[in-house]
């Protein structure tokens, strides 16, 4: 979801080239389940000349300037495309120099100060004529260095290091002094602009709102729409690479929601998909899975198989045919689906500003009660990638350097959770009633003060940075039942709950007949599942909207049921109160077809922690003021969203987890911690890392860093999103390219 943030918080060097699995491609024509990229490859000479490739996009760009804080997933498209990309990265997401604007760039000093000369090549050329030089390097700088806050920046990070940029000793040299040393240097000048796009505050925040005054790559931006819903890319004349295939490249703006039915009618060539979109392409290819044909369980001959394979395909087609109708399923069989894991992840955010998540003691407990294998294997079942939770706040599972450092808050331990709240004061038996006298009672046993360790200071104990602090263990042995004594105290104080109490604990008031909600429930989805198998056979997506609103009604029911039996009678998961308040936390999600998966998420995540007494109050909010007005704002408990991933941590990783600070106006400055809480320990080591010029010693200083983010419990990767891209059959080098994006100058049609 967090499409609003990604182009600002975190953009990315875009690469020049990715993988490729032919084979496996021509074999079963849906991609690789791999997770470092999947693209059906060919050589240049096997690629026709000319043409156009009608690429889908969320929204149109608003901006051509990616550091913008409006920028798109198309801005960034279109820099890919126009303009220099001085470090590339790899598909394991590691940046490389790109051959086509330098021959070579290192860090030639450290002593009195960092300096770092970039060669370029001589050939690298502005479409207007003019070299590449120092020039366009100082007008970047000087833009992006913070100083003239005349510049609407979304960032300055590293630019703000540099002391002085001028030429080198050849004339296609350029020297880069810097203040104090700066390891991601590499993540500097890519993309790079020309020097009169950020001339002036004017020009760079709304001039290049419709136009780029020179291209220096494969294309140049020939049109934007003048509603901006089509973004036309013409092939460079003045490109001195191989020159591009295609003639041209339109990015038109399909909503999610709307790219099945554009994919039916051949709108577009090129499209991000979602798994139902996905299943329904494999189906009419007569295609069961991602798995490889010549895999068939139980052949002893290779060519059997596939000619058995072949007629299983057919048949597949055939009953695709009659439940999607005979035209759709034609023209979704024209496209392959492309597989891989995105450089992004879904992590649930843990507000820590106040309420009982303030307490690190119940962040922690929530971590300890989320399945985060379950939550893996549920988002990405059916998508052919690894389903393994991520494990590391900084870096991706595909990515050079991944370690898991989730230790013990990686995987559920309900009985640790369980420990926690109970030291914590939360205590199992619902909400207290009134006292014999009439005067209002509390939750059983005296309560501690939230929030603090063992030294008293907030979240700032004294761990090592061998891995995350393990959570206290419950006191004392089970008793003669085998139960812990958590458990035995709570199914001794249990009380019924009434009317009120129930209505106070959940986002909604509750009937009190359990049976007659569960029978309710269970009817509604019974008439969804009938609805929703007659609107699949008739193909009708209205139907199908409907029937799965439906069926997203019932299973509201069915969750009801369960809860009021949770609340009515099982003491280990009754709810928690402490002062006579229930442990229920406000659980923001966004509404809208295209977060569906992210809502499925949230409700298993409610499941879960309804295991271990906590309520969650699920509210679902418009998409378009999810971000503005919830998780930027800190009006929320628990939510959930994804961060993109980045090749360079120490610098652009860090305004995630920095420690907030008060404002000299009494506000408090997060950057974008949204979850409110950091530590002095990772704010240095931070620093460290961003100054510390050894690869092996940084990444020890990541690791040190990520293993105390995980023990504050402000936030809890879930896992990395699948990357699902419909394709043309006939189009090869475009795909699902993971970290590495594609040469755009060796996309095209394959000759017949």
């Amino acid at each position: 979801m967090a499409a609003l943030a990604a182009g600002v918080l975190l953009p990315l060097p875009l690469a020049a080239c990715g993988s490729s699995d032919s084979q496996d491609a021509e074999a079963g024509n849906v991609g690789s389940a791999r997770a470092g990229g999947d693209v059906r490859a060919a050589a240049r000479q096997q690629i026709a000349s000319g043409g156009t490739l009608r690429w889908a996009v969320d929204a149109p760009p608003s901006t051509f300037n990616v550091f913008q804080p409006d920028s798109t997933e198309a801005t960034q498209r279109v820099a890919g495309a126009t303009l220099p990309s001085l470090f590339a990265l790899d598909k394991r997401g590691r940046p490389q120099a790109d051959p086509h604007f330098l021959r070579s760039a290192e860090v030639t000093d450290t002593d009195p100060r960092q300096t770092v000369v970039y060669k370029l090549n001589p050939k690298a050329r502005w479409s207007d004529g003019r070299r590449l030089g120092a020039a366009d390097f100082r007008a970047q700088w000087k833009a992006l260095r913070g100083k003239n806050h005349a510049y609407w920046t979304a960032r300055n990070a590293g630019y703000d290091r540099i002391r002085k940029i001028t030429k080198g000793d050849g004339n296609d040299e350029v020297k880069v002094v810097f203040n104090k040393p700066y390891a991601d240097w590499r993540s500097l000048f890519t993309p790079l602009y020309p020097k009169q796009a950020m001339r002036s505050p004017k020009v760079f925040n709304d001039g290049l709102r419709t136009s780029l005054p020179a291209a220096a790559g494969p294309f140049r931006v020939a049109k934007a729409g003048k509603d901006r819903s089509r973004t036309l890319l013409k092939r460079n004349p003045r490109w001195w690479g191989d020159r591009a295939k295609l003639d041209s490249i339109v990015l038109t703006a399909v909503p999610r929601d709307e790219r099945t039915a554009a994919l039916a009618k051949g709108k577009v060539d090129v499209a991000d998909i979602g798994a139902s979109t996905a299943e329904r392409i494999g189906a009419s290819n007569g295609l069961g899975g991602p798995q490889r044909p010549d895999a068939a369980e139980g052949a002893k001959n290779a060519a059997e198989a596939r000619k058995q394979e072949a007629k299983r395909r057919e048949a597949r087609k055939r009953k695709a045919r009659e439940r999607l109708g005979a035209a759709t399923a034609r023209a979704l069989g024209d496209y392959e689906v492309r597989r891989a894991l995105d450089p992004a992840y879904t992590q649930l955010t843990l507000n820590a500003s106040g309420g009982p998540l303030a307490d690190e003691r119940v962040r922690r407990a929530v971590a300890q009660a989320i399945d985060r294998d379950e939550l893996a294997e549920k988002a990405l079942a059916g998508t052919g990638l690894p389903d393994d939770p991520l494990g590391s706040h900084l870096r991706m599972a595909d990515q050079d350097g991944y370690r898991d450092n989730s230790g013990a808050f990686g995987s559920a331990d309900l009985d640790s959770a369980q420990s926690l709240l109970a030291d914590a004061g939360w205590k199992t038996g619902g909400l207290a009633g009134p006292k014999a006298d009439g005067s209002a009672g509390k939750a059983d046993g005296e309560q501690k003060k939230q929030g603090k360790g063992k030294d008293g200071k907030d979240g700032e104990q004294d761990r090592a940075d061998g891995g995350p602090a393990e959570p206290p263990a419950a006191a004392g042995s089970p008793d003669a039942g085998g139960r812990a004594p958590h458990r035995a105290a709570a199914e001794a104080s249990v009380v019924r709950l009434t009317a009120g109490q129930i209505a106070r604990v959940v986002d909604r008031p509750l009937g009190l007949a359990a049976s007659a909600t569960a029978q309710r429930g269970a009817v509604l989805a019974q008439a969804a599942h009938s609805s929703l198998a007659s609107a699949e056979q008739a193909g009708s997506e209205r139907k199908l909207s409907r029937a799965r609103a439906a069926l997203e009604t019932a299973e509201k029911v069915q969750a009801t049921a369960r809860e009021m039996r949770l609340l009515a009678g099982d003491p280990a998961s009754a709810v928690r109160s402490k002062d006579g308040k229930p442990l229920a936390l406000r659980f923001v999600l966004p509404s809208g077809k295209g977060s569906a998966q992210l809502r499925a998420t949230g409700k298993r995540i409610a499941r879960m922690l309804n295991e271990v007494g906590i309520r969650t109050q699920i509210k679902e909010v418009p998409g378009d003021s999810y971000f503005k007005d919830h998780i930027a704002s800190g009006d929320y408990d628990l939510a959930l969203f994804s961060w993109p991933a980045t090749a360079f941590p120490a610098t652009e990783a860090r305004p995630i987890f920095a420690k907030p600070r008060a404002a000299s106006d009494g506000s408090l400055l997060v950057e974008q911690n949204y979850a409110r809480v950091g530590t002095d320990r990772i704010d240095q080591l931070f620093e460290q890392a961003a100054a510390e010029l050894d690869d092996g010693r940084r990444q020890e200083l990541m690791e040190k860093a990520d293993r105390r983010i995980w023990a504050v419990a402000g936030s809890l990767p879930l896992y990395q999103r699948p990357q699902l891209v419909a394709v043309k059959r006939d189009l090869a080098n475009v795909g699902a390219s993971g970290f590495a994006s594609p040469a755009y100058q060796d996309m095209g049609r394959r000759k017949s």
